[in-house]
């Protein structure tokens, strides 16, 4: 029986041991996500204090090209429409619909992801999408490099078509016959707003460029930090009271109660003293 009562406590330790340091780290890990988005927020503004790159500066080399990360930018080209893609399940400002993607050839035939804006989808048929097309022509677009459209979780959605969960660059450059390359540009010209009621169907123009800053949910991932530092210390608290603090509590009030008894054997004495007939005189 000692030696069950041992192995079940060993058990429990290394149980609530896992669990601290599991909570533990997920409380880290928190804290390193809300680290990276201050850095991140911190990285464009201070890219965005740099000169303006144009085509002709902007680097082609990947790995220079990753350094130029958030700069500013104005480039010129021509838009390829056909090549449009609605970028699906995409938030801004608390609403859920459609991120514009369509690739800009630049004057030496390289092209790059532009991220146009933001439009909602019609609610009522949501096989259909905004008529957003940009200009013929001759363009010039005024943005900040960004990273590649992140991706999202896909449930097996369209990988071809207008709308997608998400594009992977290489598939997405073999399709169009564009040599892209690996960074995006996040649209920043004025462009007209979207109709504030989220159910009126999409029209043409409707495209909000009011991009999220990166740091802007920083407090979200300090409250989820706390929360997993203060279920850890719950459990080692609860593990600490009930494999140590409680079953000797008891003990001690145990001990104290058996104390506070009387002797059952001088009660005994006691009461045959006082039962005996007093001496003849």
């Amino acid at each position: 029986m000692s030696f069950l009562r041992r192995h079940a406590t060993l058990t429990v330790l290394v149980a609530a041991l896992i669990a601290a340091a599991g909570t533990a780290r997920l409380g880290v890990w928190q804290l390193d996500r809300a680290a990276q988005k201050v850095a991140l927020q911190q990285r464009i503004e201070t890219q965005s204090r740099l000169p303006t790159l144009t085509e002709a500066t902007l680097a082609r080399p990947p790995t220079a090209l990753e350094g130029q990360l958030q700069r500013r930018v104005v480039l010129q080209g021509q838009w390829r429409p056909a090549a449009t893609v609605f970028l699906d399940n995409r938030t801004m400002n608390g609403r859920t619909g459609f991120i514009v993607v369509t690739p800009l050839v630049l004057p030496d035939g390289q092209a790059i992801a532009v991220q146009r804006g933001w439009v909602p989808r019609d609610l009522r048929d949501r096989t259909l999408v905004p008529d957003v097309a940009p200009a013929a022509g001759p363009a010039e677009v005024t943005g900040r490099l960004a990273a590649w459209p992140s991706a999202l979780y896909d449930f097996g959605g369209a990988a071809s078509g207008p709308i997608r969960q998400n594009i992977e660059r290489s598939a997405y450059a073999k399709e169009t016959g564009l040599r892209l390359l690996p960074l995006s540009v996040q649209q920043l010209t004025a462009a007209p707003q979207v109709p504030p009621s989220a159910s009126a169907p999409p029209t043409q123009g409707t495209l909000l460029r009011d991009w999220p800053a990166p740091a802007i949910d920083v407090q979200k991932h300090y409250g989820y930090a706390a929360q997993w530092f203060a279920l850890s210390a719950l459990v080692v608290g609860l593990t600490a009271w009930f494999q140590w603090l409680g079953p000797r509590r008891q003990a001690r009030q145990a001990r104290q109660a058996r104390q506070a008894r009387p002797d059952p054997a001088l009660s005994r004495t006691a009461t045959a003293t006082d039962s005996d007939p007093p001496a003849a005189s």
